[in-house]
């Protein structure tokens, strides 16, 4: 039953928000801007007919949401990215389209239906019966209650309160379904009615929209509608797409046997959108080893005589009267999940967890099998007990139980083997036995070790451990001999099971080298390679009945239906994605797709790596049958891949009733639209010769799809790139032709809600509804285009959104008040100033940075430009022409006053550039204050002519306004110096006296400079574009290095041609110095008051005479640094005052520093050695200092402190330990490096840990963190960076040096320093002992080890 709409507005407020004056009466704008453009249509995007001009078009989408629920900041945070770049193509003459549909597919709705269901029965229609049996005070007000409690589970209620308490924030640890819907506040009495799932297909989507037109989406909502077979429109559009796949060739849905992530209580495949939780974990193939428990061996021989566990005799229960009984003469087996079949020639014993609760579970009559249960119901469902889906329990056991039990393990050259004790045995994962292989395995083998080192500890007999000790070779490595879990653990000094991470490398190595380098030395299949074997032996042992596969969930899934599910072996259908025709096609449309970041393609092309099949049917939930199979429904994944097509032509087909229960303006019946009216439609297919719909018609569905297709601009969040984002790119390619491929995928990261996650248990939450309500429609846009734009994660910040009410109102205000004065004739009229063409030319450029910013879809960047830069534009515009916050010279100073012309452009500039982000805002400045006949969502894009000296323009008024601010910070860095050195004491004569500012200018540049230009010049490369980097030897050869002041000039230089090329060679300003500063004489005058400043001069420093215009001594000597001025405008160096200091105060000397030359120097030929050498020996010290500090600090913590050395002033000596060669590992990862450079680009390709687990380097922990820190070293050094080798000899240094490094670490009472080669150490030579050799073992070039004795 569908909701009336008198209901669908009947969402009651938790709380209302604080009413402000400010926010209101924006939002009363924003009302009246939605009325207007809903009555004018103005969203309706329609095809041009026949006869009009075919403009540009731009179609762009944002994945439907589901509609169990409102649409939360999340949703508006991702289709933000739609709406902003509709609305600007809009603008730039397109006919953009933004449709949106709702999405009602699959389990998650029927779900929360059944819960209601149940709910009621136990509660009653009302729930009131939940208050009886529980605390009826606590019910009474669950929302005030639970929001306001202490933070007794770490969160701050004022957090909370501050947050959303205005708009109530959702409340924590609702437990039933019932509680959830009061909190979206559903009223109660209808909360019963959502037990149908139908009635939540009318109930939400209703609300959406609502809520994004009060949003101001750009949305054509002709073109919505629900999914499922409840609307006949789309549902037979999906069957169409269905039957095109099926009949592809190769066929693209096929059927058959596959494992599957499956919910025995819903009883169909659980796929991604049907989990509460698990969402991308796919099935976990083992092979399931049949290890059989002797029974009989232990029956056989009395208790008395048998070995005894924890002082009771080996098998008592297994072997009990009640367990022989329950199996029924069946044999028993316990049963392994290994991923190492090939192994199986080596077992020697058998793991259980001790306290793990395991079952014995009849398979048939012949057979039980001992497992954990959550192992046992996925075999039950994958048909490996005699009933699918039903476990019959024969006995309970405990691990415990099963210790020292005698069995036969298949492929073992032992007759017997025993079950033994391990640590860490998961009972949530495999199947919670462990069979054991400790010659290739390091966890197997050291716990093995551990057992028989303390047997009466683990309570265990020796004589269960020793005769299969030492291991037996079954596979040959390369690197880790024929027995390599026992190399490993040696080379890596494991000791025991505890040792948790170093057994993990171990792990990871072995498997590595196993599988990779591998050769079996044992079984059928000797001779060959592990890879080569590994499937033989596997088949061998499930042929003989001594294996069977199994599988299992990566990890916990859990349905909606609150079911953890199991691996199932069912027959379905299923997408045959991953099918190399078909892969090979989706790869060739994302090589041709716009993705805007290298980090959402590397995304989609690692998913178009792995992704395979994919179950797209069901048996239960919501949505449209398979047209072949009705037995089945298509998934909500599957059914959701082509839809956008859909939007083309769904106003036609029903015109916005989303249910496809009134026909459209088309007059088509849905019964009518048949596989080959689509195929006419959306394939230009022939006309239908059996249809009734007129030829006409169909040619006008068919222009709409043509025209709208492809599909320009797809925006999603980054989770749907492993799923729907991947399939959408399959689905496009099987069924449409290349020209209508989709053109662009853009993905962003999740939304942060003031710097942590959004999530409804802690109350960080806020549906759209909630923050337009609490900020209105504008700024919560603004504070979304704010929050971020890349694929890292998003934050909004409650700041920002309040903020931007403030900033609009104000800007809004202004805007009015300076109209109003426009009318009356305040403004200036006639010829444009210096300063009007200034900001004309800052109007003209922030146009075109706003233009680049929306083009690029980078919205924050889009704010930034379109409001706060425009409006410091205004501001330094009103600063320049009315002294706005400036201080005059007296009452009835005069003010050019702003520009009439000019104020009305940038407010109608203003309005446009911020349109697509806050459109009501704009509406109101464009239509309601400047009076324009049409809405600004007719406008086009601002078109303003830049002055021809824009560029001179802009760099004038940029040092101009930049001139007073640096003066200011050198008066009061002067002040301060003063005050400091005791001078400030003796106040001057007239503080207040008017006081004069000369400024003195320069035309040339110093003779090194442009010596040093040219030097930069001739290593230009101008095919690259980019400098050679070889300026340091043409410097030296021109005797240029003496000069100090070279390199860092040199150094800023090359920054600047990096940001601009070969323009930064050009040094001579844009403009005219002289004039630009006499022109701004006033304004200089006005921003320096503070300094009471009366006066500006201007002197040119080649024309100063002593004597001539009151120039005296001081004046020609502060001329002669005129050039640091402009070198500070364009290279911003820093003034050497602190230097004129030491020159002339300490070292008396004559002249100025600025007089001064630079010794002559000539640097050692080795100078780049030395340096380097010399930095390391001055490192050192440090290094072990801090070292030692920590080891200090440790060691206090832990109490070791309190036992005092017997001598503290004993001397101590200092080992250093180096070492000559980097460890294998680090050349191997270089070496990939190396292979991913780019020499063209001079960068590296990205593709780094591709090849790196190719080559398996990945599995060593290692190798991540050089890699990132040789990344870093390579950004900045570029190929040089793959030479590691040191450039001086690190042993001579060292020895050349000790006595240095002895004083250096006095405070530690080293009296003796000593260096060691790693490679040359031997135990018992020299004073070296096994400590030597372990502390040495890390050593590399650069980086030595040490040791205090």
């Amino acid at each position: 039953m569908a909701p009336s709409k008198k209901t669908t507005k009947e969402v009651t407020p938790v709380a209302e928000p604080p009413k402000t004056y400010k926010r209101e009466k924006l939002q009363e704008l924003e009302q009246k801007a939605q009325t207007r453009w809903d009555q004018e249509k103005l969203f309706e995007i329609n095809a041009p007919g026949p006869d009009e001009p075919a403009d540009p078009k731009f179609m762009a989408t944002f994945p439907f949401p589901y509609m169990n629920g409102l649409l939360h900041l999340g949703h508006s945070f991702s289709l933000s990215k739609v709406e902003f770049a509709v609305a600007y193509e809009r603008m730039k003459g397109k006919r953009a389209l933004f449709p949106f549909g709702f999405h009602v597919t699959g389990m998650p709705i029927k779900a929360c239906a059944d819960k209601l269901k149940n709910e009621i029965k136990m509660f009653g229609e009302d729930f009131s019966g939940y208050a009886q049996k529980s605390n009826p005070t606590a019910e009474s007000e669950p929302e005030v209650e639970e929001e306001q409690k202490p933070a007794e589970n770490g969160v701050d209620p004022t957090k909370i309160v501050k947050k959303h308490g205005k708009a109530a924030a959702k409340k924590t640890g609702d437990k039933y379904q019932f509680q959830i819907m009061r909190s979206m506040g559903v009223p109660n009495e209808e909360i019963k009615k959502f037990a149908d799932p139908i009635y939540w297909l009318y109930y939400f989507p209703p609300l959406a929209i609502e809520d994004l037109k009060r949003f101001g989406a750009h949305v054509d909502w002709r073109r919505s509608f629900i999914t499922t077979d409840v609307n006949p429109y789309f549902d037979s559009f999906v069957r169409w797409q269905f039957n095109q796949l099926k009949s592809s060739t190769p066929p693209r849905v096929a059927f058959g046997e596959r494992y599957t992530i499956y919910s025995p209580l819903d009883g169909q495949p659980c796929m991604d959108h049907d989990r509460s939780s698990g969402e991308g974990v796919g099935v976990q193939e083992y092979t399931g080893i049949k290890l059989q428990v002797l029974v009989d061996d232990v029956v056989s021989q009395p208790e008395a005589e048998r070995d005894t566990v924890k002082g009771l005799p080996v098998g008592q229960k297994i072997a009990s009267a009640e367990i022989l009984k329950a199996l029924g003469g069946r044999k028993v087996f316990l049963v392994a999940a290994t991923l190492r079949p090939e192994t199986m020639y080596g077992q020697t014993n058998c793991y259980v967890g001790v306290d793990i609760e395991y079952g014995v579970y009849a398979v048939n009559n012949e057979e039980a099998w001992v497992c954990t249960e959550r192992a046992a119901r996925n075999m039950a469902y994958q048909g490996l007990f005699e009933e699918r889906g039903v476990m019959k329990k024969l006995a309970d056991l405990k691990g415990w139980d099963l210790v020292g039990m005698p069995l036969k393990a298949p492929l073992s050259p032992f007759d017997k083997v025993y079950t033994l004790p391990m640590e860490g045995v998961l009972e949530t994962k495999g199947t919670g036995v462990v069979t054991s292989v400790p010659s290739d395995s390091p966890d197997d083998y050291v716990t093995l070790q551990d057992l028989l080192k303390k047997p009466a500890y683990y309570n265990v007999q020796t004589k269960w451990i020793e005769p299969f000790l030492p291991p037996r070779p079954i596979i040959d490595t390369p690197n880790f001999g024929n027995l390599a879990a026992v190399k490993a653990v040696k080379d890596l000094k494991i000791n025991s099971q505890k040792d948790k991470p170093a057994l993990k490398e171990a792990k990871e190595l072995v498997y590595k080298e196993g599988f990779y380098n591998g050769v079996m030395l044992v079984g059928n299949q000797a001779g060959k390679s592990v890879q080569e074997a590994k499937p033989l032996v596997r088949a061998q042992l499930i042929q003989i009945g001594e294996a069977f596969p199994y599988c299992e969930p990566e990890g916990l899934v859990i349905s909606r239906s609150g079911d953890e599910c199991v691996v199932t072996l069912a027959p379905q259908w299923y997408m045959d994605y991953g099918e190399a025709s078909w892969k090979k096609l989706a790869e060739e449309c994302l090589s041709g797709m716009e993705t805007f970041s290298t980090e959402t393609r590397n995304a989609f092309e690692k998913n178009l790596d792995w992704l395979g099949q994919w179950a797209c049917s069901r048996s239960f939930g919501l949505g449209s049958r398979l047209p072949w199979d009705q037995q089945y429904l298509i998934e909500s994944l599957s059914d959701s891949t082509i839809y956008m097509a859909y939007y083309t032509v769904a106003h036609m087909l029903h015109g916005g009733v989303l249910d496809g229960s009134k026909p459209g303006s088309a007059g088509i019946a849905a019964s009518d639209m048949t596989d080959a009216v689509w195929s006419y439609i959306l394939l230009n297919g022939p006309y239908p010769s059996d249809t009734k719909i007129p030829q006409a018609t169909l040619d006008k569905l068919r222009r709409e799809f043509e025209y709208f297709y492809p599909l320009d601009l797809r925006c999603s969040g980054k989770d749907l790139v492993t799923n729907h984002l991947t399939f959408f790119i399959y689905n496009h390619t099987a069924i449409f032709p290349k020209e209508k491929w989709p053109k662009a995928v853009r993905a962003n990261g999740h939304l942060l809600l003031n710097g942590d996650k959004m999530s409804k248990s802690t109350g960080n939450f806020l549906t759209i509804r909630q923050a337009l309500d609490i900020y209105g429609a504008d700024a919560t846009r603004f504070a979304l285009a704010d929050a971020g734009d890349g694929m890292e994660d998003a934050n909004y910040l409650d700041k920002t959104a309040d903020e931007a009410i403030l900033k609009l109102f104000t800007e809004k205000e202004w805007m009015e008040e300076v109209l109003k004065e426009a009318e009356e004739g305040k403004l200036r009229t006639g010829p444009l100033t210096w300063n009007d063409r200034v900001f004309e030319a800052e109007l003209a450029k922030l146009v075109a940075d706003a233009d680049k910013a929306y083009q690029s879809m980078l919205y924050r960047e889009a704010v930034k430009v379109a409001f706060f830069e425009l409006t410091n534009a205004r501001g330094e515009y009103r600063k320049a022409t009315m002294g706005s916050n400036v201080a005059s010279g007296s009452d009835d100073e005069k003010f050019e006053r702003m520009h009439k012309d000019l104020v009305l452009k940038y407010i109608e500039i203003q309005a446009l550039v911020l349109a697509p982000i806050t459109p009501h805002w704009s509406e109101h400045i464009w239509s309601d204050l400047l009076k324009k006949p049409q809405s600004i969502q007719r406008a086009r894009w601002p078109s303003i002519q830049a002055p021809a000296d824009s560029e001179a323009l802009l760099a004038a008024a940029g040092y101009v306004r930049g001139l007073g601010s640096r003066i200011r910070s050198t008066e009061d860095q002067a002040s301060k110096k003063k005050a400091k050195k005791g001078a400030a004491r003796a106040a001057p004569v007239d503080p207040d006296a008017p006081r004069t500012l000369r400024l003195y200018v320069g035309s040339t540049f110093p003779s090194w400079q442009d010596e040093a230009l040219a030097v930069l010049k001739e290593t230009w490369d101008e095919a690259a574009q980019a400098l050679k980097g070889n300026e340091k030897e043409l410097l030296a050869k021109k005797g240029l290095m003496k000069n100090k002041q070279v390199m860092p000039f040199v150094v800023a230089m090359k920054q600047s041609i990096e940001q601009l090329g070969p323009k930064a060679f050009d040094r001579q300003l844009p403009f005219d110095e002289l004039e630009t500063l006499e022109a701004n004489l006033d304004f200089i005058r006005r921003d320096l008051s503070g300094l009471k400043i009366s006066r500006v001069e201007v002197l040119v420093k080649e024309s100063l005479k002593v004597g001539e215009g009151g120039v005296d001594g001081d004046d020609v000597k502060k001329a002669e640094s005129a050039y640091i001025e402009i070198q500070a405008l364009v290279l911003a160096p820093i003034t050497p005052h602190w230097s004129e200091h030491i020159w002339s105060d300490l070292l008396k000397k004559p002249q100025s520093i600025q007089r001064a030359r630079w010794p002559s120097i000539q640097a050692p030929a080795d100078s780049e050695a030395l340096l380097a050498a010399a930095g390391y020996v001055r490192g050192l010290g440090s290094r072990i200092r801090s070292t030692e500090d920590q080891a200090s600090k440790k060691k206090a913590k832990k109490g070791a402190a309190r036992a005092a050395p017997v001598d503290p002033d004993a001397p101590r000596t200092l080992r250093l330990y180096v070492g000559s060669t980097f460890p294998s590992w680090q050349d191997e990862a270089l070496a990939v490096l190396k292979e991913t450079w780019d020499e063209a680009a001079q960068a590296l390709k990205g593709n780094e840990k591709e090849l790196l687990a190719k080559k398996g380097l990945m599995k060593n922990k290692q190798v991540m963190p050089f890699v990132v820190a040789m990344k870093q070293s390579i950004e900045q050094l570029g190929p040089k960076a793959f030479d590691r080798q040191l450039p001086f000899d690190e042993l001579e240094t060292l020895e050349a040096n000790l006595d240095f490094i002895r004083r250096d670490l006095s405070g530690l009472k080293i009296s003796r320093v000593e260096v060691l080669v790693k490679e040359s150490l031997k135990v018992g030579e020299g004073g070296v002992d096994g400590d030597d050799v372990k502390k040495a073992e890390s050593a590399v070039p650069g980086h030595p080890q040490y040791r205090i004795i």
